[in-house]
This record gives structure tokens, sequence and C-alpha cells, in this order.
């Protein structure tokens, strides 16, 4: 949450992890106690509706506000984000899905026009929206600023109305984002309520086609109606005195639990856990100029940051010699207010270099410290997107020179060297991570982002996220990367049309279905202990497939480990992606030798493809194989199931 400072007071707002980092924790208790928190600060400052969350899909790694989002997958985002949901709303704020719908990129944002089958739009980039107004029931909906398939979003009928309303039962109201699209009259009559910011221009032009007869008194009064309802639910109408002070200690308790648990271990060659109070060399500038959150609306005003070296401070013994370069170098380059503009006005300049120490110094510091740490930083926010470039999805020339250097030197001396990747979304790692023993991911993790890193990676946190999005190896194996007609869009230098070119393929739907190898794949995060999966249990019981299994830990610390259950449909007419996501669980914090017993229940029509030919669902008969596991790929259980008949339904 954001409320911007007046000339004389600053409204501090808890900086939560990002959307990616909460759904990297596969959490949905964890991120429903941080959807209340956000609440409640959001209630005691008067606020009647947040603006939050946003579930658009991660379809591929260069959007700009991919970290607002939850993940590439529909159903771990609209789980999560439904959960959100209830947070917020149950300390009596109403919360706004957004940007309703497919809106999955920043560039040419306000006049794109996304040509998507309706296949792809209900199983993928409609579906969280789905789950969230039928499991939560938000206040509000916010309609995205493109085009859907040639209809500006908040100008469409079909989708505000027929599919929103008249299918799903949202009773709550619909919002543009703001300035969206070109017509207010079309905009009311298509089933969008409030149209923000306003004008008085608008007013005049609604009651002129009022007059005119182009807009009914009627459907005006659909929306006044709509919004007295939601009006009547707000705190503000029942006379709530807010008081400016909600709980920020507890909720910067509460910033770190969720970060500890949405920390992905992407690499550990036995280099991670570090001895607590070991001498650590910290390259990088991230270490001082530390991203918490991303830019735009996702920004935070929080009351303090805790930068990566700070809190390694408290854990290790860090070169300060190495890390003073490095402090004068930001204040050189940057001036003396940077990490205030950084957290608190939205500033960020152009990345520096970060080769900035000489070969001869890092073997001086390979040889005083027992291990390295690089720090490795990625922005991203609202109006732009990330560039297939070095510095922003590929290393920088000067990044890759510090790995370079840092590797040749520590590995020389048998020290290990470790990534710590403080990032908005999936760079490119495969030619460089045989460069290092160990990768750290910790997204955008909120303001304790030092405390959390360290703990991390001393041990006093177990890494427990997974990924809920694919890195992949390289762009050209993305599979918009086909043609410019699929991103940016066309004409690619300034596209006004973008095609959804990979239909229902999308993330992890792709990777596995066609063959292509990742980087690492969705649901992948390792943990300093072990797990085992055993006696997997599959039962159809009616409209019900009931599965059941154990997971044991076998290694040698406390852990957490996230159990994903996918589904192979079988193909007859529909063509399917080789498996998708149906169920997962994180267990309770394991101790060497602990086991939990698994259950979990998958509805019958949530197996349902779209069939586009006769407009309905359907649940093709045959056999379908459930595949238990700690990743997409790394499968550890398996058993089938069948459907006798064909089952087809109406959306």
């Amino acid at each position: 949450m954001r409320i911007e400072p007046s000339k004389d007071r600053r409204w501090y707002a808890t900086a939560f992890p990002v959307p990616t980092m909460l759904a990297s924790t596969w959490n949905p208790e964890l991120v429903e106690k941080v959807g209340r928190a956000i609440g409640e600060e959001a209630r005691e400052y008067g606020v009647d509706i947040f603006l939050a969350p946003g579930v658009n899909i991660h379809r591929h790694p260069l959007c700009g506000r991919n970290f607002e989002y939850f993940s590439e997958d529909p159903l771990l985002s609209g789980l999560l984000a439904a959960a959100y949901v209830k947070g917020v709303q149950s300390a009596g704020v109403g919360a706004t899905p957004k940007h309703f719908a497919a809106n999955e990129q920043e560039t040419n944002r306000v006049i794109i026009d996304t040509v998507v089958s309706e296949r792809a739009l209900r199983e993928i980039y409609l579906k969280p929206f789905e789950i969230i107004v039928k499991e939560a029931k938000p206040w509000a909906v916010m309609s995205a600023y493109n085009k859907l398939n040639g209809k500006y979003c908040p100008q469409n009928e079909w989708l505000l109305t027929k599919v929103l309303r008249e299918e799903w039962g949202f009773d709550g109201i619909v919002m543009t984002d703001w300035g969206a699209g070109d017509n207010p009259v079309e905009q009311i009559k298509a089933g969008n309520d409030l149209i923000m910011p306003g004008s008085d221009q608008i007013v005049a032009r609604l009651l002129d086609a009022m007059k005119k007869g182009e807009l009914s008194e009627t459907e005006l009064d659909r929306s006044v109606l709509r919004i007295l309802r939601v009006a009547q639910r707000s705190l503000s109408y029942k006379g709530y005195k807010y008081s400016n002070q909600p709980d920020l200690e507890a909720h910067a308790l509460l910033a770190y639990e969720a970060a500890a648990e949405g920390i992905v271990l992407l690499k550990n060659n036995g280099a991670l856990p570090l001895r607590e109070g070991s001498r650590v060399a910290v390259f990088g500038t991230g270490q001082i100029e530390t991203l918490k959150g991303g830019m735009g609306s996702g920004h935070t005003h929080p009351k303090h940051v805790v930068t990566i070296l700070e809190g390694l401070r408290e854990r290790l013994k860090v070169d300060e010699e190495l890390s003073s370069v490095y402090e004068k170098y930001v204040l050189e380059k940057r001036g003396g207010e940077f990490l205030e503009r950084l957290y608190y006005e939205e500033a960020y300049p152009e990345p520096l270099p970060q080769d900035i120490v000489s070969e001869e110094q890092v073997v001086k510091f390979a040889e005083r410290n027992e291990a390295a740490v690089v720090v490795i930083t990625r922005v991203s926010g609202e109006g732009w997107d990330r560039k297939l470039e070095k510095g922003d999805f590929y290393l920088s020339d000067s990044e890759r020179r510090l790995v370079e250097m840092v590797s040749k030197q520590f590995r020389a001396k048998n020290k290990p060297v470790v990534v710590v990747l403080n990032i908005c979304g999936p760079v490119e790692v495969a030619s460089w991570r045989d460069l290092v023993d160990a990768i750290l991911l910790v997204w955008l993790p909120g303001q304790e982002a030092g405390r959390v890193v360290a703990d991390a990676l001393v041990g006093r946190i177990n890494p427990s996220g997974k990924l809920p999005t694919t890195f992949p190896k390289d762009w050209h194996d993305v599979p918009v990367a086909k043609s410019s007609e699929c991103y940016p869009g066309f004409p690619p230098e300034n596209p006004k049309m973008v095609k959804y070119c990979e239909g229902v393929y999308v993330g992890y739907r792709f990777y596995d279905t066609f063959g292509v190898e990742p980087a690492y794949e969705f649901g992948f995060g390792l943990s300093y202990t072990k797990f085992e999966y055993r006696n997997l249990t599959v039962e159809k019981v009616d409209s019900k497939v009931k599965v059941a299994f154990e997971v044991v830990n076998v290694g040698d610390y406390p852990g957490k480990e996230v159990a994903q259950v996918y589904v192979k449909a079988p193909k007859d007419k529909l063509d399917k992606p080789f498996q998708e996501l149906k169920a997962f669980k994180k267990t309770r914090l394991l101790k060497p030798g602990e086991s939990e017993r698994i259950e979990l229940t998958i509805d019958i029509k949530d197996l349902a493809s779209f069939d586009e030919s006769e407009g309905v669902w359907l649940v093709e008969k045959g056999t379908y194989e459930v595949r238990v596991g700690a990743s997409s790929k790394n499968i550890k259980l398996t058993e089938t199931f069948t459907v006798e008949n064909d089952i087809k339904f109406k959306p």
C-alpha cells in the first residue's frame, strides 16, 4: 500500500514482498495474513477500497509489472490472489483485482489490441479472476487499458457483463484504470460503473448521451446503485474512526516471515548455509542500493528498509574495506539523498557499473575471506517493459566481468561464491551459473530485505520457496519470441496489436509439452534438507478425485516442502498441454525424520478444457495421470484414474 506524503507528514506503510515473491511461498494462509495486514493499514489510514492485487499472467519475462503479478499459472495466481483479497476484506476494506483482462505488457498498454482465442482467455487469462470472484467475492474489479479482440476492456460488454456478472456472479463495481478507454457512454453500457479519475467533461458527455437517447436512465441508475451498495459496505459509511496508527511493528515481523518463505534457492553445491560469523566479501552496489520493490503503482513508503549490507553485518563478518569501496562509489555517483529517493520518491536512475574493483584487489579479498557474496539487482515498473539486452534480461558486461573475476580468485582458493539475485523477474542464468557455487533468488523482498537475505545465507532460514514462473535458458526459448507479432506486437516499432500466438501453451505448459529445457522449471526450489514422497493413493469418488501421499524430511535440517499435483489429461478432440497444475500444499515445518500426510481434492470439472467449437467446457473421457512432485519436472509419484464418459458444461 502507498499513500503519498503531504508537506508535513509521511504516511508510512509496510513494504511487504512483491506478489511474485508471495507466490513463491505457495502458502495461501500466509498470503491471507499479508492481505489482512495490508487491509488493516488501509483501514487505519481511512482508505475504503484498496486498488490491488494485480493478477495478470506472467506470459513472458519482460513485462514491466510482472513483479506486481503472481505467476504464469492461473491456478496458483487465482488461489493466492483470492487469499490476498480475503485477507484485505477481512479488515473491512474492499479489494480490487486488476487488470481485467489480458494486460500482459506495458508497451503501448493504453492502445494495444490483445488478440487472443476464447480458449486461451478462459483457461489462462480469465481463470485467476474467476477463482477470485467465486472464492473471495471482491468489492471491485478494475478493467484494463488494452483492447481485447478489438474492443477496449472497459467498453467490452462480453467481458464485463456476460462473463464477469452473468457467468461468475460478480456483484461489486467495475472501475476503469486511470483514463482508460475512449467512450464513457460505451463504458457505462458495457457494465463499467466507475470511470476513473473522472472529469466534468465525462459527466457532461454522459448527460448529453441521456438527452439524445444514447444512454438510458436505467443503464445509468444500474451503475449508480452498484456504487452505492459498495459505499454502504465501507467503513466511512459506517462511521469508523480511523487512528492513523497502524501496527507497523507487527507488520514488519510479518513482512519478514513472508519474505522468508518466498526465498528460492536455485543452486547450492554445498556452499550454503554459511557459518554464522564467518568472514565474507560482498561485491556489487546492490548491497547498498538494495531493492525492496518495484516502481509505479507498486511502489511503497515504508518506515525503514534494511539493506543487504546492513543485514549481513548482523550475521557475518563483512569485509568492511571492500564494502566501503561500494558505499563511497554509490555516494559519489548517486548523491547523499539517493536511498531516501529510492525508497520514498520512486527514483531509480541507470544502473551503475559493477566491476569497480581490480583483479588484484579481488585476489586480496579472496585470501582473507571465507566466501564471496555477489549481489545482482534488477528493477522494473509501471509504464515500461524490461529490455532484451545486457543489463536487464542478460548480465551487463560489468556484471559478467565481476562474476568471472570473483569466481576465478575465490575458487582458486576453494572458497565458495554465492550470487544473490535481488530482481524483479527472471534473468538469463544458464551462461554464468557454472561460475558460482550457489544462487539465492530473493526477488524484491520488501523492507526486511537485508535481514531475510542474511538469515537465509547462514541457515536461520531454510529456503522453502518454489518458482511461480519459469526461468528460460535464453530468450529464444520463450514461446512469444518466435515473432514480433507475439511480442511486443505489430508493427514492432510502435505496436497497435499483439497476438497471443502460443494459445494455452504459456510458461511450463509450453516447455513441458514441446520439450524445451528451461534453466529452472516452474515449481523449482532447493532446500538445505531433503524430502521424500511416499504412498500415493488416488481415488475417484463421484465428481471428485481424492489424492493423498506423505512427505518425509529425510535430511539434516528442519524445513518446509511445497508438494505439487499435476494432471496429465488424455488427448482426443482437443489438444492439451502435457500436464497442468491442479493442486498444491505446503507442509508445516518438518524436523528431520518427521512426515506429513497430504490430502487434496480435485473437482472433476477443474480438469476441463474449453471447446470453442461448441462454446462449452469439456472433460474428455479416458485415462488421467496424477503426477505428484517437487516441481513440474521433478515428479516423484504417479497414479491414474479413469473418466468413463465425456462431461460437458456451459461457462
